[in-house]
């Protein structure tokens, strides 16, 4: 039987050692996988979520049962499923389903939902089997816990959160500005989770943070922040979600001379200067390594407790021309990235 060592939940700066064991596993989760099959929710049709149910399908062996369900189908039509022959191009083409509360496949132990929505419905459905909420934000996360059905006794629950951990955000600040060491964070009044978050992984950072409860202060906090900060970051809030504010801070940025800093490759391309970032492939791989790890902990003490994981495997971004623009000679993003992992 094939059961990997599982990774360490969630609970500040994971070490070296933990990282470079979870990349070892996650070299190996494709064999382990196969032996238990998957059943995957989505109501996402996002590119992103996409690439991650491809990358999903992708870890089935041949023959292995991979059942695909859409949460936003009419009654009376029955789920897709398959095996992982590679048969269907398109895992999200015409997929209609009878609704997320269809039992679970005998076959099928770990389920993987994809999203918040598909979240929601998938803790309130009935059964045990294991269960991972992947491609989550920080502040879906915090939606999810005031749903008691997330506790349920006796089924084990992963929340696979879909951006790096702050800390290594602040990793890579370091080693793009070494010498600099103000930073600006302007964030949304719900997100004190992720404030806190921030401040416990400052380190020798020096933290302006300013809160824009609405759109109208936005623009004033900004003004203070550049006044007195070496570089911003723009948070996986409501802020940093939403076009309009993020392209706000970009100008503010970029009218200052600053770099801005965020947690997604949206951001860079339009205008940030770098971001750690976890691909949806990379992202799928370690939902295949959770799911692995809570099946295998089924019946055993501590089986029903909630795993919370940040998104492990990190890739850098950077806009090579706001690099230029800003006269910075940077490391490439491969580099980078290694200093991100290397300072866990």
């Amino acid at each position: 039987m094939c059961t990997p060592s599982p990774p360490k939940p969630l609970a500040g700066l994971p070490t070296s050692a933990g990282t470079v064991l979870l990349c070892m596993a996650l070299a190996l989760v494709a064999p382990c996988v196969r032996a238990a099959g998957l059943r995957v929710l989505t109501a996402d049709d996002t590119p992103a979520a996409a690439q991650f149910v491809r990358q999903l399908r992708a870890s089935a062996g041949v023959g292995e049962r991979f059942v695909l369900e859409r949460s936003d189908a009419p009654s009376g039509v029955s789920p897709r499923s398959g095996t992982g022959d590679g048969a269907d191009e398109d895992p999200l083409a015409g997929v209609r389903t009878r609704g997320l509360r269809a039992a679970a496949a005998p076959d099928a132990p770990v389920t993987v939902a994809v999203g918040l929505a598909a979240a929601q419905s998938a803790i309130e459905r009935p059964g045990h089997e294991a269960l991972v909420l992947a491609m989550l934000s920080r502040l879906d996360y915090e939606t999810l816990q005031s749903q008691p059905a997330l506790r349920r006794a006796g089924r084990p629950v992963g929340v696979l959160l879909r951006d790096p951990a702050l800390a290594d955000q602040l990793a890579l600040i370091a080693a793009v500005l070494p010498q600099k060491r103000r930073l600006g964070v302007v964030v949304a009044t719900e997100s004190e989770p992720m404030v806190r978050e921030l401040q416990q992984a400052a380190g020798g950072f020096d933290l302006r943070v300013e809160y824009a409860p609405d759109a109208s202060s936005l623009a004033a906090a900004l003004r203070r922040l550049v006044a007195s900060s070496d570089a911003l970051l723009v948070l996986p809030d409501r802020i940093g979600d939403n076009q309009a504010a993020t392209l706000a801070v970009l100008r503010a940025g970029a009218t200052a001379g600053l770099p801005v800093f965020g947690t997604n490759e949206g951001l860079v391309r339009s205008g940030g200067l770098a971001a750690a970032v976890s691909t949806p492939a990379q992202l799928a791989r370690q939902a295949v390594l959770l799911g692995q790890t809570l099946s295998a902990s089924r019946g055993t003490s501590g089986a029903d407790s909630l795993r919370v994981e940040s998104a492990l495997p990190v890739s850098v971004r950077v806009n090579a021309n706001v690099a230029r623009e800003l006269d910075l000679r940077l490391p490439d993003e491969k580099t980078l990235a290694a200093q991100v992992i290397g300072a866990r």
